[in-house]
């Protein structure tokens, strides 16, 4: 899915997982990702794969703060829980993948409560959560994913 200005934020919000990939036409490590990329999409249809192109989409490129490519952005029920730029190969993807699936989403909020941050509406980009690997159980959505390695 192209995200842009004008979507961004109605996609965020209404997912309940929604991955973003920041990239650029001219960087190399872009065209390595795109492929892993489009097989975790196929691989989990379940979840948003959002693709944003910084140069078509500078404004919103510099609301994310987003300045180096790839970046990844991960989104739960509409909150930012992973951010990281840089190419991820397939297994380091799942792995985020399984990682947001599982993440407690009470116990993020609570974390976000505490640095008082508002956890209640999701802002078109919202501030990264400190601690978020925290682990606790499934996200909804299918029963067929399990923790890696179980």
């Amino acid at each position: 899915m192209t995200l842009t200005q004008h979507n961004f934020h109605q996609v965020v919000s209404t997912n309940h997982i929604v991955l973003i990939d920041w990239w650029a036409g001219w960087c190399g490590p872009c065209r390595h990702f795109a492929p892993v990329y489009e097989a975790s999409a196929d691989q989990h249809p379940d979840i948003v794969h959002g693709k944003v192109d910084t140069e078509a989409e500078e404004a919103l490129t510099a609301m994310a703060q987003v300045d180096r490519f790839p970046t990844l952005m991960a989104f739960r029920e509409g909150l930012l829980v992973f951010n990281q730029p840089g190419f991820l190969p397939a297994a380091d993807l799942e792995e985020v993948v399984q990682r947001v699936r599982w993440l407690d989403m009470d116990e993020v909020r609570r974390e976000l409560a505490a640095q008082g941050g508002t956890a209640t509406q999701a802002e078109p980009v919202a501030a990264a959560t400190a601690g978020a690997a925290r682990l606790a159980g499934p996200a909804g959505g299918p029963a067929r994913y399990g923790w890696p390695g179980l």
